[in-house]
This record gives structure tokens, sequence and C-alpha cells, in this order.
């Protein structure tokens, strides 16, 4: 009985995209920037510093994890595209992106749906500022927040206190069914909101996605359908519509998430795939850099924990989806390269140099199960 642990840290960018330009994201590096605020010994020893590239990083002598840079073919930086990707489905078109908010035609189908004559924002915005900009207007008149960002989102704000938290599901149950064909965005988000005792307005921890289903099976499937158990942890379920995952085990922030993590006990042959998702949510967004770097910190306090679970058989995957420069005047996502680290027992470490694919983690998944599975190239949003 074997485990492979593959751990996406969201955002955790290296940098170095040859097309970042393409995307607006030219000098983009998450790593770089939190880097003189990192410490992170258990990262370091597993030769992370020790990535191409990465010469401004202290590398350190002998480290016992294979690493590699890997470079993005899917046409896209957003979270649903890089784990599809990190999956084995390179993305040639990408999901539709709506950068001066969504058509009035579409406004018109939602507020339909959702019994209300106008909706607030419409725009691409901040999370955090547009309920400081518009949480009061909203109390007042019941109406729902709509916003997204230069990923293909379509993002609903409503208070939990007044709104309600089952109507706000509710509105993107619906607005998943609306939101399809030509206008299939990769993710339907319900962002949740209260207010403090101070009257500030804050996001609440009952965030939930609403993905579109793969266009194709995943490595997930593979390794599912030839019993092996694929347990999510966080949000991997949501990116997936739970395709190809047998068990999915709930986890709100990266507290929760390394804490299922190091619960977890496998009873046959399984893959764990976790997404510790702070270093974007709560960090590259909000332009927050000594923030994600003491995220980074944190999470490498408890690796040395995560590794004690390698068996002699067991496979431990550390690698991002794409980036998010908290240095940056943008608080969008970035195109990036992503590290990539493969440590087990006994394992040389190895510099493997620059890999093209992110799809490259589900092929390696994929031979160490002794599964058939081999990536392929799919169009995120189908045209009727």
């Amino acid at each position: 009985m074997k485990t492979c642990y593959l751990i996406v840290l969201d955002s955790l960018g290296i940098g170095g995209a040859a097309d970042a330009a393409k995307f607006g994201d030219e000098g983009s590096n998450t790593y770089k920037a939190i880097y003189p605020y990192l410490k992170v010994p258990n990262l370091s020893a597993l030769g992370f510093n020790n990535i191409d590239g990465l010469d401004f990083a202290m590398s350190v002598e002998n480290p016992v994890a294979d690493h590699a840079r890997l470079v993005e073919l899917s046409q896209g930086k957003d979270t649903t595209t890089g784990h599809y990707e990190i999956a084995g489905l390179i993305v040639k078109s990408p999901y539709p992106t709506y950068p001066d908010g969504f058509p009035e035609e579409t406004v018109v189908r939602l507020c339909n749906a959702w019994g209300v004559d106008r909706v607030l924002g419409n725009k691409a915005a901040s999370g955090t500022e547009i309920i400081k900009e518009l949480g009061e207007e909203h109390e007042r008149t019941g109406l729902p927040i709509i916003y997204t960002s230069a990923d293909s989102v379509l993002q609903i704000a409503a208070s939990i206190d007044t709104f309600g938290l089952d109507r706000l599901y509710d509105c993107c149950e619906k607005a998943r069914k609306i939101m399809c064909g030509k206008d299939s965005v990769g993710r339907i988000i319900a962002r949740p909101f209260s207010k403090d005792a101070e009257g500030n307005f804050y996001r609440t921890a009952d965030r939930r996605d609403y993905a579109l289903k793969p266009p194709a099976k995943t490595v997930l499937n593979a390794l599912s359908e030839q019993g092996v158990e694929v347990v999510s942890v966080g949000k991997i379920n949501d990116i997936f519509c739970g395709y190809g995952i047998t068990e999915s085990l709930v986890a709100h922030g990266n507290k929760e998430v390394g804490e299922q993590i190091l619960k977890f006990r496998a009873e046959k042959d399984s893959l764990v795939f976790a997404n510790f998702v702070d270093f974007d949510m709560l960090y590259g967004h909000r332009n927050d850099i000594v923030g994600y770097a003491e995220c980074l910190n944190a999470f490498d306090r408890i690796l040395p924990s995560v590794i004690s679970k390698i068996k002699d058989d067991d496979m431990l995957i550390i690698t991002a989806d794409h980036g998010c420069d908290p240095s940056t005047p943008s608080t969008d996502h970035s195109r990036e390269n992503v590290p990539l680290l493969i440590y087990g027992k006994g394992r040389k470490g190895r510099n493997l140099g620059t890999i093209q694919g992110f799809y490259h983690i589900a092929e390696i998944i994929a031979e160490y199960f002794g599964v058939d599975f081999k990536a392929t190239e799919v169009d995120a949003a189908p045209e009727n």
C-alpha cells in the first residue's frame, strides 16, 4: 500500500514565465517578493532554493528532493486552469473573462433568476474593497453584489446577516445554470461577508465555489477507476466538481488543510490532493507581502510533520498553480512558472531543470501507481 501526497501552495509562483507580458505580468515573481521575510529551512532542505532561476535565493548542498521549475502550457493563469493542467488537461482556449463587467443581457438573466431588478458592482474589483465600497448599500437595498477579476470568475457577495447564506448559495446555483456555453466562466464563487462590532465588513469562511465539470477525464479519474482512493482536501473537490474524487475532506484555510493531512490514514493505495488556499486568498490578492511570507513560514513549520508521514513507498509532491505577486499594483493572479518538489525516502535530490508543462505531475503520479494515463489538450468552455 502506498500514498502520494500532492500539495498545491496556491499562487506560490517563482517568476520567469516567458509569456508573462502577454498576460500583463512581465517581471512578476511571487517568491522573490516574499523572500526577504522568509524562514523556510525545511523547504530549503528539500531543494526549493535550488530550483532553476532562483539566483536570488540561498541554495543548499545535497537537497533531499527532486526539484524543478515547471512552465505552464495552458492559456490561463487562474486556479481552475492551473489545477486542470496539474491533473493532466492542457487548456488550449481559456474560460471567458469579463474585465469590463458582465454584459447587460447576462445581468438581466441573473436578475430575473434571483428576483431582483438590478445588482450592485458588476466590475472587476478586489473582494475586500468592493464590500467596503458597497456593503452599506447592499444591506440597505438587499441587492446582491457581483464582481469579477482577471480570472474567469463571477463572484457574488452578500451579507450573511441581512441577505442570508442559503439565499446566497441559491443565487450561485442559479448563476451556474445561466453561465454556460460561450459564457462558461470557470467558477461562480459565493463570497459571504459580515460586519464586526466597529462596523467594518469582513469576509466569512463560508465561501463556496461552483466550478464546471472538467471537459475530459483527468488523472483523478484514471486512478479512481483503477481502485486508487482519490482524497481531496480543501477546495480541490470544488475545483473538479467531485469528478474522479472518491472522498472529500472539508477544510477552510491552511490550518485546517494541514490538520486533515496529518490526520489522514490510508487504508489502500491513495492520492491525497490538497490545496493550501490562504497564500492566494488572504495575502496575494491583498498585496500583503509580509503576511504572505509568514504564511509560507507557517507551512514550513508543519512540513516536518508531513514528511514524517512518508513511509518507504510513499511520495510527497509540492507545487503551485499560478502566481499572485503581492508586490505589484495588481491584486490579480500573475502568469509565472511554479516550483516542483518530489520527495521520497531514499530518493537522491536531483535538479530536473526546467520542465515544459504542469501536466508532468499527472503523468508522474500515474506511473507511480501503475495506471495508464497521458495528458490531453482540451478547450475549457464548449461552444454551446
